[in-house]
Parts: C-alpha cells; sequence; structure tokens
C-alpha cells in the first residue's frame, strides 16, 4: 500500500507530496536519470528545456513500462535543469505537472544545476516508482 501526505502545519506543496509511506512488501523501481536523447543517442531539443523535458519524460516512460510501471506509480522524483534562475525551471516544471508524473502526487525536488552529463544537455529526471 502507497500512502502520499502532504503534513499540515508546513506549507502547501504545489503538486508533490511532503512524504510517500510505502508497506513492505512492495516492489519498487529506482530509475536512472532519464536523458534528452533519441534512441540513436542524439539530443533531442537543443536549447530548449522544455522540448528536453519531453523528451526526458517519454524516455522514462519508456524505461517505466520496462520495469512493469508508469508514471502514476511515481514514489520520488528529482528534477534537474540547467538554470541559474527560476524562469527556466518553472518552465520545465509546467511540463512534469502536464505530464501526468506531478498526479499522484509524489515528492519531488526541482533543481538548478550548473551542467549535466551530455554535452548540450539541459534536463534530466531521476525516480523511484513502485511496481504494481
Amino acid at each position: 500500500m502507497i500512502h502520499r501526505m502532504t503534513v499540515a502545519g508546513l506549507f502547501p506543496p504545489p503538486d508533490y507530496a511532503h512524504a510517500v509511506v510505502v508497506e513492505a512488501g512492495q516492489r519498487l523501481a529506482f530509475m536512472a536519470g532519464a536523458v534528452p536523447l533519441d534512441g540513436d543517442g542524439g539530443l533531442v531539443g537543443a536549447g530548449d528545456p522544455v522540448a528536453q523535458t519531453r523528451q526526458v519524460l517519454a524516455n522514462l516512460r519508456t524505461a517505466l513500462q520496462a520495469a512493469g510501471s508508469d508514471l502514476s506509480h511515481v514514489l520520488s522524483s528529482t528534477v534537474y535543469v540547467v538554470a541559474d534562475t527560476p524562469e527556466p525551471l518553472g518552465r520545465v516544471w509546467q511540463v512534469v505537472r502536464e505530464s501526468g508524473l506531478a498526479e499522484g502526487p509524489h515528492t519531488s525536488t526541482l533543481l538548478g544545476v550548473s551542467c549535466l552529463g551530455y554535452t548540450g544537455q539541459l534536463v534530466e529526471i531521476t525516480a523511484v516508482a513502485a511496481i504494481p
């Protein structure tokens, strides 16, 4: 059983939970960071964090499906965005919200970082999901 919590007395989070508790016996998938590369290793959406986020989410969906899960079963995510101001973070989070990943809600952290692993990469998302 999964229990998603927003905690009274804490600032209400926008589209995520403060905590997710999973009872023992639940299978979990710990997902590697989904990146904005196509199946041939080409960067999708050069210079465009919104386009890259869409590709990252598509890749995350595919990986979750292979593990026997989906976006609705994500318990926790970390969204990394190459940015030094809040504006690109907000644009990326809007795409995340529209994707269904924010449903649940799940615990999430949105971070601005100075660089990511692939040349031109602006977005990466890691996740932990329950396998129903």
